[in-house]
């Protein structure tokens, strides 16, 4: 009886020990036409909680703690959340280090809009489109605003290797510029624009050409991260299973599920989330230890890091990791070589100035989580008795005093033995 409550306990705990996720829908229909999108995200190892949007009971915090630990919201057009949630709701979720991911339309509601904007992407109004007269699908019914994108990120932990090209149909973005957050995952190409179709264009557009972005994220400094689509059927079921052709190119399978895995992959931390583990330091040929460095001693940093790939912790793998020996400013700055259990090494000599320092590493990339390790240490003077008994670059200060002897022995024998011949009259 006691073995099967324990197991039971162990189960219990390995159970909340998955990530929690909730999916806002906008209605019924949302399960249908998103059946493989919502299918793919039921695979990733992660506890799915499915609410409408306008549900009474949509709750996301609880005594002031948040109850999930990511949000898909699949309801672009949604004019007010149920239970009075406001943006500003949403926006305390992403403060608290919850994780967002949102669809927009051609028919977007303000409190997506709201949102969107508060992170530093501006979605066009209601009613208008990105149309690309140069770009779009053989499949288009006239207002060329379903487009063949493929102007993606460099970032290949956000968006996988070498993508597909894409079909979109959906509202354009843009970036807000004093944001540096802000992520441009899926750009429009050079001729696209953002404007309504059965309108003349009477003002210049939100933004056109590479600045139109199509798919955006932020990751915020608490390493949060929000994702907007621009297009909620980029990621529905007839999407998923088309084939992307334009006026100039070839047939080619649509990479929209491949696209929406990886990206909501990264929007969930299954991707490019980093750890450190074990930060060890020592003198060379020595045990870790927590004695002060000596100027000049030769020391060595060891520091272990973890990347998340789809959903598992494997060793981290860069050449770019730096490590930095601080007082005030840098006195060492070293490249870490790391093996593969992921434990990043680098030698270096202790400098001649001491005081306390740190080691200290700060790894800052797009697409990846922040990673900062710091750990103090004394660095001491030589002791009076660890100084050689000559040191050679004193030798001149040696040879001052001696010289100074010397010429002491000099004037006290010539003023001691030295007598002027008496004057004569």
């Amino acid at each position: 009886m006691m073995r099967n409550l324990l197991l039971l306990v162990a189960l219990a705990t390995v159970a909340t020990c998955r990530p929690r996720t909730l999916v806002i829908l906008e209605n019924v229909l949302t399960k249908e036409t998103h059946s493989s999108f919502l299918a793919d995200l039921g695979e990733k190892d992660t506890d799915v909680t499915y609410k409408y949007a306008t549900d009474s009971s949509l709750t996301i915090k609880k005594y002031g703690e948040r109850l999930y630990d990511s949000i898909i919201v699949l309801a672009p057009s949604v004019a007010a959340f149920g239970n009075a949630l406001t943006p500003a709701d949403f926006l305390d979720f992403v403060d608290a280090g919850g994780n967002l991911l949102m669809t927009a339309s051609n028919k977007v509601g303000e409190p997506i809009r709201e949102i969107a904007a508060e992170v530093g992407v501006e979605i066009d109004e209601a009613g208008t489109s990105v149309i690309d007269h140069m770009n779009y699908d053989v499949t288009d019914e006239g207002d060329h605003d379903l487009i063949v994108a493929d102007d993606f990120t460099k970032t290949k932990v956000i968006v996988g290797d070498s993508p597909a090209p894409i079909l979109f149909k959906g509202v354009g973005m843009a970036a807000d510029s004093d944001n540096p957050l802000v992520i441009d995952i899926l750009k429009a190409s050079q001729t696209a624009y953002s404007h309504s179709p059965d309108q003349d264009i009477l003002e210049y557009p939100l933004a056109i050409g590479s600045s139109l972005l199509l798919v955006a994220g932020m990751q915020a400094r608490n390493n949060a991260r929000v994702v907007v689509l621009g297009s909620h059927d980029m990621i529905s079921d007839a999407f998923y299973n088309a084939k992307t052709q334009t006026v100039r190119g070839a047939t080619k399978e649509a990479g929209n599920r491949a696209f929406a895995s990886a990206v909501t992959d990264w929007a969930l931390k299954r991707n490019g989330d980093l750890r450190f583990g074990a930060v060890k330091h020592n003198k060379v040929g020595e045990e870790p230890s927590d004695v002060a460095y000596r100027i000049t001693d030769d020391a060595e940093y060891s520091i272990t890091i973890e990347e998340m790939q789809s959903g598992k912790w494997v060793p981290f793998q860069a050449k770019d990791v730096q490590m930095e020996f601080v007082r005030i400013d840098p006195f060492v700055r070293a490249f870490l070589v790391p093996d593969a259990a992921g434990v990043f090494k680098a030698t270096f000599k202790v400098p001649d100035v001491y005081g306390v320092f740190q080691f200290k590493v700060n790894y800052d990339r797009t697409g990846y989580t922040h990673l900062y390790s710091t750990t103090q240490v004394s660095v001491r003077p030589f002791r009076h008795t660890e100084y050689e008994r000559f040191i050679p670059s004193a030798y001149p200060y040696y040879a001052s005093a001696f010289s100074m002897m010397g010429g002491l022995i000099v004037f006290s024998f010539i003023f001691l033995y030295h007598q002027d011949k008496p004057k004569t009259e």
